[in-house]
């Protein structure tokens, strides 16, 4: 494990949110020992503000539209950052952190850095002359071509759910640790399916996982350790045990109990 357990810190502690939120009041030290770690609970649970402070804490770098040290949304993850001792077992190479939220502006960026290559490499061809003009716009050639290469010259053109597997194909790919938000919120079912395929060839590589999820697909990647965040304190929970497996199984086995009181 890159992280093998967060201990929160403080002998007096804000009183504001993040800090009034249930789970987070309750948490001294979570330990992290299998490849994938999925946090689940109901909105407002703080499953996100956790996994957002801890990537704020790790410094990962976040495929969205802003970085994480910038982004004003992450304010409160970051103040409660400050307060989690992250105790790492090695440094990993490779970060990554991914709110699905920020799918559509990641692919605004990647689309506007396509464009501002291309408006340079016309700067330089009319400013510039011999050699110096086919460096420059060699150079920009080349950084369009590599963006393109990995998402595509229009990330436009593909469905959230393509692009979004897409992507995590092209940046999940060797041994480093990943922190997904609620990955499951462009995906169809069968792209869910994908992804699980992802995380799995990605932990045989050496990978380590962090999700916060509300997908009982996605809870239930091979060898998981599910943590339930709903309660005061965080506890370890089976996949069969989780609510919204209960609930999920439950309304597919009889839609027509539930629908009926709506």
């Amino acid at each position: 494990m890159f992280l093998s357990s967060l201990t929160l810190e403080g002998e007096s502690l804000p009183d504001d949110y993040p800090f009034t939120v249930p789970c987070i009041q309750a948490l001294s030290t979570l330990a992290f020992d299998s490849p994938v770690t999925i946090f689940v609970g109901e909105n407002g649970s703080g499953k996100s503000t956790l996994l957002e402070a801890i990537a704020c804490g790790m410094k990962c770098p976040a495929i969205g539209l802003s970085d994480l040290s910038r982004d004003p949304m992450l304010e409160d993850a970051r103040r409660l950052a400050k307060q989690l001792r992250l105790s790492r077992s090695s440094h990993p190479k490779v970060k990554l952190f991914f709110r699905a939220e920020d799918a559509i502006g990641f692919t605004r960026r990647m689309t506007e850095n396509i464009r501002d290559l291309d408006e340079l490499k016309n700067e330089f061809s009319k400013s510039l002359s011999g050699y110096g003009r086919a460096l420059a716009v060699g150079a920009m050639e080349g950084q369009k071509a590599g963006i393109i290469s990995r998402y595509g010259e229009n990330p436009d053109a593909l469905s959230h759910g393509e692009w979004f597997v897409n992507i995590l194909r092209e940046r999940i790919h060797s041994k480093g640790l990943y922190l997904l938000d609620e990955p499951e919120t462009p995906l169809s079912p069968l792209h869910q399916l994908s992804l699980l395929s992802i995380i799995k060839e990605a932990v045989s590589l050496g990978a380590q996982f962090l999700i916060a999820t509300h997908s009982p697909i996605i809870m239930a990647c091979e060898g998981a350790t599910i943590y339930n965040l709903d309660n005061t304190t965080i506890t370890k929970t089976a996949w069969e045990d989780v609510e919204h497996v209960s609930l999920m199984r439950a309304f597919l086995a009889d839609p027509s109990s539930f629908l009926r009181h709506l």
